[in-house]
């Protein structure tokens, strides 16, 4: 696989607008959990990550209003590029999500390029397939590059699990965390973008996604299999396979771990049939510890969150390797490296 590089990300999130002060704050381990205007069956006040707005915008609006920016800030790093040759990928909730709403695709892109004052190149497409959609979105992308002479693309997430219906069938399925549940996950939102181009004229400021692989997973979370991790098994091994690269290489981790202990043992049956070497230390990084379950976001912030930590030089080493899990069978894997 011949790599793409990652020259810029922009992040609106609970913990920053921008992905400056998104990276900074997860950094240091800060979160804003706050008490929502949701209540669990018990009475309670359900804990969540809210992007704190200008204004109290609901349903398309909002998510209009997080991924806008997160995708400006990727455009004014080719601002002498003419923005109609630039795909935008844009990553959105599965269809099947409790809760989803209604009419994403057919208004969104034409308000986010409306928003913007530009128009993308026609082969723009959007991909509705929850945590690993910005995967197979880099995928679709690595296409438009080396397939079709695209200078640039974007590829850009928006969510949020701060709806009712959709907190509501979670927490009925206990999926939530409430008073009453602690194996469960905290709902947030934010919006995401990732700015890719060719690999030629690396610089020491890019990363580079040099593998990517994918897998399907039997053992579902909402299923009674018993997890052997196969779906992640074969993502992981397919994107080291084609970064010539064995896991033992790799300095650390990002996944889309949201506190729910299936996706913790799910990490770790991976690393445990995959790994052939013993490491001191292996860091395993997850941003929902921060902002919550972001869904279709997390890919586009867990690389921006790599990027950061790689020019800021605070990543534990130059290989990371990036994993996502869907509540249905899909599994992804990204290798990076600096």
């Amino acid at each position: 696989m011949r790599p793409i590089r990652l020259l810029a990300a922009g992040m609106v999130t609970g913990v920053g607008l921008d992905a400056p002060a998104s990276c900074a704050a997860i950094r240091c381990g800060l979160t804003n959990f706050v008490e929502t205007r949701f209540m669990d069956y018990a009475g309670e006040w359900i804990v969540g990550s809210y992007v704190p707005l200008e204004q109290p915008w609901r349903g398309r609006v909002r998510l209009l209003h997080m991924v806008v920016p997160a995708i400006r800030e990727c455009l004014d790093q080719i601002k002498d590029t003419p923005i109609e040759k630039v795909p935008l990928f844009l990553c959105l909730a599965e269809k099947e999500r409790p809760g989803r709403l209604d009419g994403l695709a057919d208004l969104l892109p034409e308000r986010i390029q409306a928003a913007l004052g530009v128009r993308f190149h026609e082969s723009s497409t959007m991909i509705e397939n929850g945590r690993v959609a910005g995967a197979q979105a880099i995928k679709e992308a690595w296409g438009a590059i080396y397939r079709h002479d695209s200078p640039f693309c974007i590829v850009a997430g928006v969510d949020t699990y701060l709806v009712a219906a959709t907190l509501a069938e979670f927490e009925k399925r206990d999926r939530l965390l409430t008073a009453n549940n602690s194996n469960g996950f905290i709902p947030g939102e934010a919006g995401a973008a990732l700015l890719l181009g060719p690999d030629s004229n690396k610089t020491d400021q890019d990363l580079l996604i040099s593998g990517l692989g994918f897998g399907e997973e039997k053992a579902t979370i909402d299923s009674e299999e018993p997890l052997r991790a196969d779906g992640l098994v074969q993502a992981v091994k397919e994107a080291l396979s084609r970064a010539n690269m064995t896991l033992a290489d790799v300095d650390y981790r990002i996944a889309s771990v949201n506190g729910e202990q299936y996706w913790f043992k799910e990490a770790a049956l991976a690393e445990t049939r995959i790994l052939r070497q013993h490491k001191e230390e292996f860091d395993i990084w997850h941003a929902a510890d921060c902002i919550g379950e972001v869904g279709s976001a997390v890919v586009p912030c867990s690389l921006a969150i790599a990027l950061a930590a790689a020019r800021r030089e605070y990543a534990p080493g130059k290989r990371v390797l990036c994993q996502f899990s869907n509540d249905d069978s899909a599994r992804a894997a990204l290798v990076l490296t600096s």
